[in-house]
């Protein structure tokens, strides 16, 4: 890598393309770099991995840009700058104490993580003190709920690109694919490369909307002919399958008795309202939904990004996020795909290493961020989730699978004013204090409580959009940021001696005025463990190719 060392230290975590990216540009400038992410491969969600046994040469065939992330990989497996450690949890980011956040020798943040196979016994402990931390923790897929949703055979779409991806295991023999954006494309080309039958694609949004969305501007569109180019190979395999496409189209039922053996589709009018009389039962055995995707904003939030109206991290040009020495790129600043991640990663990482958005190292990146959100707005405007689509949903719909808290209820108790805003929802009726935590229900919870109850505490609903991230029961800023179990924590950190901790500083939720966050405790003696840690788990550089 160019550059002498700067004796910066910076984080980035998540080895998607945004954090590989940020990775690659931050030791571009000499910066020491830690590389963190839970799985055990480099790549995350978008270049997920064949298993060992397969052929690694069907991976360039299964992923776009795959030649972009080998390239990636190389450069830091052969780097001895940067230490790429997998299998790592990060359930705590601590920020500087009161008054510290200024001061030229304090950390950005202190980055706590346990290392090791999630379902071991034992993990071992890293604490991390950066000059500067990149969040890269990606999306996962919202899907809205509709009757039959939690029958066995129905899979976000996500799910159902991994397994195909993955493990080359289709979801079933008959699917259906359902819901909104572009992303259903690949999917169902995916399935297909897995030996599954696609029996059509419906799409939510009418032509009109995705008109508006795609064809405004259409100059701005020649800025990204890769695009053209990449639709082009979806509708090819779309043609040759006769796989049909439906626009203002909805799988607003599925039905069975031990799992999935049919769905109703129905018509949309431009609000997504179901029309009567629009029905239609298609027999499946496996159903592929997805509406786009969610934030994982649980890290940012930690971290005390500022989080905008639209549920995204908000940036400024060189993708900081608010406090100082913390910068995010990728999906939780906006569903942008692989060519906003990858653009965003690289002017993070540059200016994460102590860089600027207008040093013409990283101009190129900034010219591809630009076509990149124009891209992104083009996604949201043409496919964003309208909010008739709560028409489609029963009474005894569930709105918490976890919990098994049907719709009727969430309705019944927003009428009756016993609950007003999304924390005393929670409370009145158990949606979102589940395993999930209301990061899968917490957004639908919202809507409903809206259109209930108008008038209702919820200060930040914002747009319905595809791409909004959850709120209320899923966003609440808490000290540990994902599961861990107390027994690792009591194994890891010897806290006899560090009395309980103080959590009276708590910061505000989501149902509180926007403002500057105020600073997180976490419930670990600073002291402990130690700083600097040889991480337990650091990937082979002769593993990595």
């Amino acid at each position: 890598m160019s550059g002498a060392d700067h004796g910066r230290h910076v984080v980035v975590i998540g080895a998607g393309p945004a954090g590989l990216a940020a990775a690659v540009a931050a030791r571009g400038r000499g910066a020491r770099v830690t590389l963190l992410d839970a799985s055990d491969e480099l790549g995350g969600q978008y270049w997920r991995h064949l298993p060992a046994s397969r052929p690694a040469a069907r991976e360039r065939i299964l992923h776009h840009g795959w030649d972009a992330f080998t390239a990636l990989r190389a450069r830091l497996a052969a780097d001895e700058g940067c230490e790429i450690v997998t299998g790592a949890q990060v359930w705590a980011i601590e920020r500087p104490a009161d008054g510290a956040d200024g001061a030229a020798d304090a950390p950005a943040a202190v980055v706590h993580a346990l290392v090791g196979q999630v379902d071991g016994s034992r993990r071992e402990p890293l604490s991390l003190r950066p000059d500067a931390l990149v969040l890269a923790t990606g999306a996962h897929d919202r899907t809205l709920p509709f009757p039959g949703w939690d029958l066995p055979g129905v899979f976000t779409a996500g799910a159902a690109q991994a397994l195909a991806k993955g493990e080359r295991v289709a979801i079933g023999d008959r699917v259906v694919v359902a819901g909104a954006g572009p992303f259903l494309l690949p999917v169902a080309v995916s399935l297909v490369q897995a030996g599954a039958r696609v029996v059509g694609i419906h799409e939510a949004a009418r032509v009109p909307a995705l008109a508006r969305g795609w064809l405004r501007r259409p100059a701005g569109l020649a800025r990204a002919p890769h695009k053209a180019a990449e639709l082009a190979g979806y509708v090819s395999v779309l043609a040759r399958e006769r796989i049909g496409y439906s626009t203002g189209s909805a799988v607003v039922a599925a039905h069975g008795v031990d799992r999935v053996e049919a769905v109703t589709v129905q018509r949309l009018d431009a609000s997504w309202a179901p029309i009567p009389g629009t029905e239609r039962r298609i027999p499946v055995d496996a159903v592929c939904v997805g509406h786009g995707f969610t934030p994982r904003l649980e890290l940012p939030i930690a971290a005390g990004c500022r989080i905008g109206a639209d549920r995204f991290v908000e940036v400024d040009a060189a993708q900081g996020a608010g406090p100082r020495g913390v910068f995010a790129a990728g999906e939780i600043t906006g569903i942008g795909g692989v060519d906003q991640a990858l653009a965003e990663g690289e002017v993070a990482g540059h200016c994460a290493a102590g860089g600027s958005p207008a040093d013409a190292a990283v101009a190129p990146a900034v010219r591809r961020r630009t076509v990149a959100h124009d891209v992104a707005g083009r996604i949201e405007a043409a496919h964003g989730i309208r909010p008739g689509w709560t028409g489609w949903l029963r009474d005894d719909t569930l709105a918490c699978r976890c919990e098994e808290v049907p719709v009727g209820r969430i309705r019944a108790t927003a009428r009756a004013a016993r609950s007003t805003d999304l924390r005393s929802m929670k409370l009145a009726t158990r949606a979102g204090l589940g395993i999930c935590q209301g990061r899968v229900c917490g957004r639908t919870v919202e809507e409903l409580l809206a259109g209930e109850a108008p008038s209702a505490g919820c200060a930040h609903v914002g747009s319905a959009s595809a791409s909004a991230a959850p709120a209320g029961p899923g966003s609440d800023r808490r000290p540990i940021a994902s599961p861990v179990r107390l027994g690792e924590l009591a194994a890891a950190y010897d806290l006899r001696d560090a009395g309980p901790p103080s959590l009276a500083a708590a910061a505000p939720g989501v149902d509180d005025p926007p403002g500057d966050p105020a600073p997180v405790p976490v419930p670990v003696p600073r002291t402990a463990p130690p700083t600097t840690p040889a991480p337990p788990r650091t990937t082979d550089r002769k593993d990595l190719p």
